[in-house]
């Protein structure tokens, strides 16, 4: 009998052991509801014991779900909460007994049954659930062939495939790993198969698809979060957050040309592009227009996030059941249904599992006011300043990050680390943003770079040089956060003319960030461009009205007049 057979049993033994105790400690809170909620009793052994198990439970699929960091972070919590008053200075607090803080875990609506553990039920529910059944009735596919018939034909072109498909995946993922782990397994190698190097190829796909996180709608489900921490409109949090993910995306595309033409990568063969005919065919079609119709009309009728998401799913299956009876057997099409319920069942099982350790973390930093604390301690060291405090929290973030899930990662960094921007006059949904943004490009940076980790395993390259690519290809990535600070138009506020601003000042980064990184050429000599890219980027994050204007118009005509003379040259070697 081999090692793993003999020891199955045992496992067997703890799952049902964890299984009970998590439905005991539940059953308990749903049996009792009212008399926790109107009595407030004073916690027992009974409810220790209960509060334990589920603890437990809780921890440990959240540890099989993502590793260990994020349990080791919550255990750290409770830790501090229980242990903390002995810590001498600002680090510790009054101190709260077992019987206090299983009060607050288990007993009260501020725990583990908070806010974060309900938006799991609810919301994200609902849009994991929308999700699922979108990628698995066609649109996954259907993506895919869009994204390979709008980049595969230009230089680089597998390489923006990755790019394009990642975000169009991305943008209604939950993950960046998940979706490095999905389109990576066709995207890598097709770029590896027409001769581009490893390590180049994963770090594509890498820096594509944690693009997705960051855009809307669901942005990983941290924007239903967002809405819920803020209190603010879930339209107004995914309207915040499109000029920052455009220019994301865009800086990625910019980049990998760039690259692409300095290196010669293939463009993919005609024979390997899907027929346009076969792309906009109606049952590819129609079930996606049905689904995000279904949800507009849902947002625009002004019903809940829930509600649009339930139009969305019920617009979808309705397109599907009618665009493929009699082309697809109904056993298939059921088949098919039932695999996109399956895998929504296990994604939110695991959002809802790291939500609701989450949610008991956020429970003890707010108790112990922790999360003050050291906001307080950023912006003292900081000296008031909006620069140094902006550094301080960026390399904080991405520190806290690293090995989380994207969801997870903002919820810590928005309890620990938001209060400080706030503390400086930053705007509060410039300062989540800022912090969201950081804690999820966490997951490119190394050392602890996860969705570097998976592209590298798939392109079969040594992850660090992997590493290097992709904190090149996402140069720009780490700046677009400061400009929320900077423009307010970023995150649409201040009116036409601030958004304008912003966009511009936004696009004239992308292109003279990445120019500047791969030795670009205007106007031929490499050191009158590097000047102009320099002034360029100067210009644009001044802030004044005038210099993005003026940083672009720079661009524009520095552009055009290296054309004019190269082409002035072309025909000069040409002429007899």
């Amino acid at each position: 009998m081999g090692t793993g057979t003999s020891w199955r049993p045992i496992g067997l033994a703890v799952d049902l052991a964890l299984a009970g105790a998590a439905l005991v400690a539940c059953g308990y809170i749903v049996w009792n509801y009212q008399t926790i909620m109107g009595s407030l009793p004073w916690a027992t052994t009974t409810h220790i014991v209960l509060t334990a198990g589920l603890l437990v439970a809780v921890l440990d699929l959240g540890r099989r779900a993502v590793g260990l960091i994020f349990p080791i972070l919550v255990t750290l919590g409770l830790a501090y909460a229980l242990l903390g008053g002995n810590l001498p200075g600002a680090l510790g607090h009054r101190g709260f007994d077992i019987e206090f803080v299983t009060e607050t875990v288990f007993l009260g609506d501020l725990g583990i049954w908070g806010m974060l553990t309900g938006v799991a039920a609810t919301v994200i529910a609902a849009f994991v659930l929308f999700g699922a059944l979108l990628l698995h009735s066609g649109g996954g596919q259907a993506f895919m062939d869009l994204a390979m018939r709008l980049g595969g034909r230009q230089p680089g072109g597998a390489a923006k495939i990755a790019t394009i498909s990642s975000g169009l995946f991305g943008m209604i993922s939950g993950s960046a790993v998940a979706n490095v782990a999905t389109t990576g397994n066709f995207t890598i190698p097709m770029m590896v198969r027409l001769g581009y190097p490893r390590p180049f190829a994963a770090a594509v796909e890498a820096v594509a698809s944690t693009g997705g996180q960051i855009a809307p709608p669901i942005m990983g489900a941290a924007a239903f979060v967002m809405a819920e921490i803020l209190g603010l409109p879930y339209l107004t949090v995914m309207m915040a957050a499109i000029i920052p993910a455009v220019l994301f995306y865009l800086a990625v595309f910019v980049t990998v040309h760039l690259v692409a033409l300095r290196r010669g990568l293939a463009i993919v063969p005609e024979e390997e592009l899907p027929a346009l005919r076969l792309i906009l065919a109606p049952r590819r079609v129609l079930p996606i227009v049905a689904a995000l119709g279904g949800l507009g009309i849902g947002i625009w009728l002004g019903r809940s996030v829930a509600t649009s998401a339930f139009y969305g799913i019920m617009g979808l299956l309705v397109a599907f059941v009618v665009t493929q009876a009699g082309q697809m057997p109904a056993l298939d099409m059921a088949g098919k249904i039932l695999a996109g319920l399956i895998d929504a069942g296990k994604g939110l099982v695991i959002i809802g599992v790291l939500l609701a350790g989450a949610q008991v973390l956020v429970s003890m930093i707010n108790l112990t006011g922790i999360g003050v604390t050291l906001s307080s301690l950023i912006v003292t060291l900081a000296g008031d300043s909006l620069a140094l405090v902006a550094l301080v929290v960026a390399f904080v973030c991405l520190i806290m990050g690293m090995g989380l899930p994207t969801t997870a990662a903002y919820v810590l960094v928005a309890a620990v680390l938001a209060p400080a921007m706030t503390a400086v006059g930053v705007d509060p949904l410039a300062a989540h943003l800022f912090v969201f943004y950081f804690a999820t490009i966490s997951v490119n940076t190394p050392p602890v770079c996860v969705a570097v980790f998976v592209g590298a395993g798939i392109a079969q390259t040594p992850w660090t040089q992997a590493a290097i690519e992709a904190v090149r290809l996402g140069a720009v990535t780490y700046v677009v956060p400061f400009m929320l600070l900077l423009y307010p138009g970023m995150i649409m506020q201040g009116g036409a003319l601030a958004i304008t601003e912003a966009a511009i000042s936004g696009l004239v980064l992308v292109l003279a960030i990445p120019g500047l990184l791969s030795g670009s050429r205007m106007l031929g000599h490499r050191a009158a461009d590097a000047g102009i890219f320099i002034i360029a980027i100067a210009l644009a994050i001044w802030p004044h009205p005038a210099g993005p204007a003026a940083a672009l118009t720079l661009l524009v005509a520095a552009w055009a007049f290296g054309r004019r003379q190269r082409a002035i040259a072309s025909d000069a070697r040409t002429r007899p």
